[in-house]
């Protein structure tokens, strides 16, 4: 037996040396030739890696990882014939190719410029970052894209034409239609939408799709839509990360495991199998995952193979490709398309994890990035309004840093915390430059009125504005009035030099009751002026309130004019909250002053303009303000008590101190409400499915009432310009609900937190309003502040639901607002950050406002979603403050107020403060400015989302109709901007209508624009748009929900009253 098994050995290796003499190893050059075959089912392998600008790292330390990646795509390009651009350089966003491109020498741009101008490298999306969908605002959206956009096109030349939302949870009616369409997008691809979505969709073939995301703008703002079979990495068994266990090609005979064969039949089943769920003959791979390509020879080794082999072997036709080519081969076909309306929200990957956790976690660092974003819109006005300079403070910072934060690990909560951290200190800073800027531009537009002698306030502006234009020749828009600076030195106590010498204070912490400008106490004649600016193009009529430690005050207008104010005592609570942040934040407690009220006051502001009020210290009590009365229903008679000293009113039942109607005697609206809280118990993932409610996933077990510990605490302030209730439920919820006289809305402030979790379970806690509404399972929510979308409880309009979470399924997001309505009446809810919110009762409406947990939901995170704020070594949950505001209005008139207010939530007054001696302010210092034609304000239904100027001297302009088709009656109408208006001072030479980004002109786009077939279309009502712009007139028409972007040309050595005078004498010569 030994001696034959020698004998079998010893044949076979005659015949392996046999072999080895008849064949050689040899180099095998690949046939990677990019092709369509009409006949043939075309795989276009799109390589991509997905990169997070932030998630479990930071975006530098990732970026310091990936460096090496971005040079090797670059290298690899050439080769491969072609790769793309995801959004960033084979990576996610321009933020990390930003990053690499300043690094990089002469000669690797002259590289990079020449396969980006051969088409082997292409950027898709062009965003600063793969922003999320969800929590976003429209506004912050825009300014991303645009961030990046604008750099593709200063540097390549180039227009993106594909969107590339691959990651994030759910996707907006926003997108599709804003920030596809209106970018000029050809197409948009993801990944993410609901499990049961894709089921039904793969099986009817209906994963691409025309997406019409806006319903008033319709077809005209439309776009071809693919959605992935799976994720967005290849087919099983296709991936060749260097530790991969995909099987490579082995093509070389002469070593074992030769395997070509096998894996081309590999390849044709997968392509086979996709085609099967997807219409056309064209089909895309997408060749890459998260953090891919490491080292990208191994990727396009295997993938130049496989198209050798497979082309070779001619079942199917396989290419290197971009979404761009795949999309061209898409229109190619001609083939009509289902038709998809409204988002893919809520999301979910399994029966009992809905990705609607996310709407709310981290609530703290979403309300910044809102602040932040509403402060950019405002700084970019007044770096307009006082001249950009290239060598001073600028909002760049904030800009990068704001781009940066729409990131779908940032704003979204799904970070880390110290990712989390790293994205607020880049706030921040850019904050702090943008301060400055803000800072010095109002001091500019200050001080530039002095050389106006004191005549009327927004004439004496131009007149400034004009003066200083011709005293400081070549110098564009600068407005110092330097002959007066320089004689500071010989009389620096002259009010002028007091002026140049002006301190604008800011109170960034002020949301914590902490502004130590307002809180001084007023010695030696001294006097608070502050300046308060309104970012809106209409006219503002509001009431601030700041911190201050004395009752002796009263407050003038710039006129002198005494204005009408009140005192408030502040809540136990929020003093509490006050000591314990300003210490963690400051490193040390306020200061010795004890803070004990509020100071309340109405404000009018002019459009995109500036107000003065002036804060004086007084002996006399009769000039002081008015202390709010104190009342409680302790002892009361009363059954109900009554807040609001105005056309509303909020009836309150003395008992229990509950809310349980409001009134509005102007409208004659009175209806049953009330407000409660309550928490869900976040799932721990121990039963039999381990899903977990995490940073992600809301996953509730069980819902708990959270009622007061013993008697409710309820104090009621009565007072000439609103009331307060201040109601402490346990140690950890209280509210303040005020009503001003002159609004027809209340605004709720919760305090919530630190949540406890002793007790081991994690908490997700909620506000309930509750009414006798019938609403027939049927709410509203905004798509990121923008169109408002119908949910239906329990219900899709795409497939039969079939319901496993019955709760966190019915969540939406909410950035602006939520309403629900019945026959007669409209309850609306508007926010001041993104929330989840529902509707899980007819007449109920509910809104997650802090989240704290203690089990990961197993999404790739790795951390328990449970944020602290320490000082030193002593740690607590954080503690969340917040605003809700809601009204209730007769049906069909709760847009009107859902607009405007939301409007002015987001772009809140800005206020600066400086103390002044004696009256010296009221004598030589302006009262009023406004940036528009003082006879002027925007339309109502009209919004300036941008004021921008850019490094050109070109102006950005952005004007938003802010109504839907049929939303209401009045201003669901075409709206006019009339722009010599608001450019009163400026010769305009040019009016340039740009795409939403401004990187191409708007008719341009609209020629390339590819006109997709949708099946069963009929003819639809004809999208009405605003007009061209005619150059004479100058006016800018806006349909209903139509936004539109321009840059405008100035001439910088022509004033209006110049060439007005230049028109005069030329008649008088004639």
């Amino acid at each position: 037996m030994v001696a034959a098994s020698m004998g079998n050995a010893a044949v076979v290796f005659a015949l392996l040396v046999a072999a080895i003499w008849v064949v050689e190893s040899e180099y095998i050059e690949y046939n990677t030739t990019q092709r369509i075959v009409p006949d043939k089912i075309n795989v276009h392998l799109v390589p991509h890696s997905h990169d997070d600008v932030g998630w479990l790292k930071t975006v530098d330390q990732y970026y310091v990882g990936a460096n090496n990646t971005i040079r090797v795509w670059c290298m690899c390009a050439e080769r491969a014939g072609f790769c793309h651009i995801l959004a960033l350089g084979g990576k996610e966003s321009q933020a990390f190719f930003q990053r690499w491109w300043r690094q990089q020498s002469k000669v690797m741009k002259i590289k990079v410029k020449e396969l980006v101008n051969s088409g082997q490298l292409e950027f898709i999306n062009g965003g600063m970052c793969m922003h999320d969908e969800a929590t976003p605002h429209y506004i912050d959206l825009i300014d991303q894209t645009t961030l990046g956009h604008q750099f593709i096109k200063e540097e390549f030349g180039k227009v993106p034409r594909v969107g590339w939302q691959i990651d994030p949870f759910g996707h907006s009616a926003v997108q599709a239609y804003l920030l596809g369409a209106e970018l000029g997008f050809d197409s948009l691809f993801f990944a993410r939408i609901d499990y049961q979505d894709r089921a039904k969709r793969l099986k009817e073939k209906t994963l691409e799709v025309i997406w019409q995301g806006c319903r008033s703008l319709g077809s005209s703002s439309q776009i071809f839509t693919g959605i992935f079979p799976r994720h967005y990495d290849p087919p099983d068994g296709f991936t060749f990360e260097i530790n991969d266990v995909s099987p490579p090609i082995q093509d070389d005979i002469l070593l074992f495991d030769y395997n070509v064969q096998e894996r081309v039949n590999d390849f044709v089943y997968a392509a086979l199998a996709q085609a099967n769920v997807t219409k056309t003959n064209h089909i895309m791979w997408t060749m890459g995952t998260d953090f891919r390509y490491q080292y990208a020879n191994s990727w396009f080794r295997q993938m130049d193979k496989f198209i050798h082999y497979v082309n070779q072997d001619g079942r199917v036709n396989a290419l290197y490709s971009t979404p761009s080519i795949y999309t061209d081969a898409k229109y190619a076909a001609n083939e009509y398309w289902p038709l998809k309306v409204g988002d893919f929200f809520p999301y979910a990957d399994h029966p009992n994890a809905y990705w609607t956790g996310y709407f709310t976690s981290r609530p703290g660092l979403k309300v910044y990035v809102r602040v932040m974003s509403s402060y950019y819109q405002a700084a970019r006005q007044l770096e307009y309004f006082k001249g950009r300079d290239e060598t001073g403070p600028n909002t760049d910072a904030l800009a990068d840093a704001l781009a940066i934060a729409q990131h779908h690990d940032a704003v979204s909560g799904t970070e880390r915390q110290h990712v989390a951290s790293d994205y607020a200190l880049r706030l921040s800073l850019g904050y702090e430059e943008a301060e400055r800027l803000v800072a010095s531009a109002l001091a500019s537009l200050l001080n530039q009125r002095l050389s106006s002698h004191r005549v009327n306030p927004v004439t004496r502006l131009q007149q400034a504005m004009h003066h200083s234009h011709s005293i400081i020749t070549g110098s564009r828009r600068l407005w110092h009035v330097w002959p007066m600076f320089q004689s500071c030195p010989s009389a620096p106590n002259s009010p002028w030099c007091s002026l140049l010498q002006l301190g604008l204070d800011f109170c960034p912490l002020l949301n914590i009751s902490y502004c130590p400008p307002s809180e001084t106490t007023l010695v030696n004649g001294k006097s608070l002026v502050i300046v308060v600016y309104n970012p809106l193009a209409w006219k503002r009529e509001d009431v601030i309130r700041i911190p201050i430690s004395t009752t002796n005050v009263f407050v003038q207008d710039s006129d002198g004019k005494k204005i009408e104010s009140q005192l408030l005592p502040l809540s136990n609570a929020t003093l509490t909250m006050r000591k314990y942040y300003v210490k963690a934040y400051r490193g040390k407690a306020p200061g010795s002053n004890v803070l004990k009220y509020w100071f309340a006051f109405p404000v009018s502001v002019p459009p995109l303009g500036f107000s003065t009020y002036t804060v004086i210290s007084s002996d006399q009590s009769n000039d002081s303000s008015t202390i709010s009365k104190i009342s409680s229903p302790e002892g009361s008679t009363n059954k109900s008590i009554q807040v609001g000293q105005g056309n509303l009113m909020l009836l309150y039942s003395a008992d229990e101190g509950k809310l349980t109607h409001y009134v509005n005697s102007r409208t004659l609206v009175t209806a049953s409400v009330e407000q409660s809280y309550s928490y869900y118990s976040g799932n721990d993932g121990t039963e039999k499915d381990p899903q977990a409610s995490g940073a992600y996933v809301f996953r509730p077990n069980g819902s708990f009432p959270i009622e007061s510990d013993n008697q409710l605490s309820f104090t009621v302030l009565h007072g000439p310009i609103l009331d307060e209730v201040h109601q402490q439920l346990n140690p950890w919820v209280s509210q303040i609900t005020r009503v001003f006289k002159e609004k027809e809305h209340a605004e709720i402030e919760f305090t919530v937190g630190p949540i406890p979790v002793d007790d081991g379970i994690g908490k997700e806690i909620t506000t309930q309003f509750k009414t006798t509404m019938k609403t027939n399972k049927t709410f509203y929510t905004d798509s990121n502040g923008r169109d408002f979308i119908k949910r239906v409880r329990d219900f899709r309009q795409d497939w039969d639901l079939q319901v496993n979470q019955p709760i966190a399924g019915n969540y939406y997001p909410v950035n602006l607002g939520i309403y629900i309505q019945d026959s007669s009446v409209e309850f609306s809810v508007l926010v001041d950050r993104s929330v989840g919110g529902s509707s899980l009762e007819d007449g109920q409406m509910e809104v997650m406002i802090h989240r704290r947990l203690l089990h990961d939901d197993a999404r790739g995170v790795g951390e328990v979603l449970n944020e602290t704020v320490c000082i030193a070594d002593k740690c607590e949950g954080l503690t969340i403050q917040g605003k809700l505001y809601l009204r209730i209005d007769n049906k069909g008139e709760g847009a009107t107020w859902r607009r405007t207010v939301g409007q002015e939530l987001y772009s809140p007054l800005l206020l600066a403060f400086t103390e002044q001696d004696g009256d010296n302010w009221l004598q030589f210092a302006t009262s009023t400015f406004s940036g528009i034609d003082s006879s002027y304000s925007l339309p109502n239904n009209v919004a300036l989302l941008t004021l921008q100027e850019f490094k050109n001297g070109k102006v950005l302009v952005r004007l938003a109709h802010l109504y839907e088709i049929g939303e209401d009656n009045n201003y669901s109408v075409m709206a006019s901007v009339e722009l010599k208006k608001l450019f009163p001072d400026k010769k305009i030479n040019k009016v340039t209508e740009m795409s939403l980004s401004a990187n191409q002109e708007r008719a341009e786009m609209e020629k390339r624009k590819l006109n997709w077939k949708v099946e069963g279309s009929t003819e639809e009502p004809k999208v009405v748009r605003g007009g061209p712009v005619d150059p004479i007139n100058l006016v800018v028409e806006l349909a209903p929900m139509e936004i539109r972007t321009f840059f405008i040309d100035f001439n910088p050595l022509q004033t209006v009253s110049e060439a007005e005078n230049h028109m005069a004498n030329y008649r008088s010569i004639q």
